[in-house]
């Protein structure tokens, strides 16, 4: 099977980023990733929640202005933490015979965990950008991890997933290549 990868951006909408930690630098290495994957004709698939106070239209809705999709991206429109779940995003990756996904985007123990694992069940290889992805700014304290211990949690997790038939990889933005498995 040859392989076909694909960027999956994963709500990075304004409302989202003014709480997320690190939000600026979080961007900056996901623009960095788009463009690195539209060079290499990459597709790229920007996940956007709606819901709750994410309500369709509004300004905090609308994606980030430097990662927001170009005409020719697909934009698939969620409702829950899991970007397959009544989505269009299987039927566009297949259409596209994507075999593995970037993961990259908000929230880390949220939307990006459920739907890097759920990727991995609907047969995709995984690669979990180490620093393509946040959360929410929060002191370490009470019932949350600070960010930092979050997103470092979530890689350390990914790196032992083992799912049968699937490859797992965290890799930092820099390691990412777009042209070989």
């Amino acid at each position: 099977m040859p392989y076909v990868p694909a960027l999956l951006v994963i709500d990075m909408q304004n409302a989202l980023a003014a709480i997320s930690y690190r939000a600026a630098e979080t961007v900056a290495v996901i623009a960095g990733l788009r463009e690195r994957a539209k060079a290499a004709g990459v597709p790229v698939v920007t996940i956007q929640h709606q819901g709750g106070e994410l309500e369709a239209g509004t300004e905090g809705w609308q994606i980030v202005p430097e990662l927001r999709p170009s005409a020719d991206e697909v934009i698939v429109h969620k409702t829950s933490a899991d970007g397959f779940l009544h989505t269009e995003l299987d039927k566009t990756l297949k259409a596209l015979g994507v075999t593995e996904v970037v993961v990259t985007g908000f929230a880390t123990e949220i939307c990006v965990d459920t739907t890097a694992r759920q990727a991995l069940s609907h047969q995709y290889d995984v690669v979990l950008v180490a620093d393509g992805h946040t959360t929410s700014e929060r002191p370490d304290t009470g019932e949350f991890a600070s960010p930092e211990r979050s997103i470092a949690h979530h890689n350390a997790i990914f790196r032992h997933i083992d799912f049968p038939g699937r490859r797992v990889r965290v890799v930092p933005a820099a390691e990412v290549d777009f042209t070989a498995p």
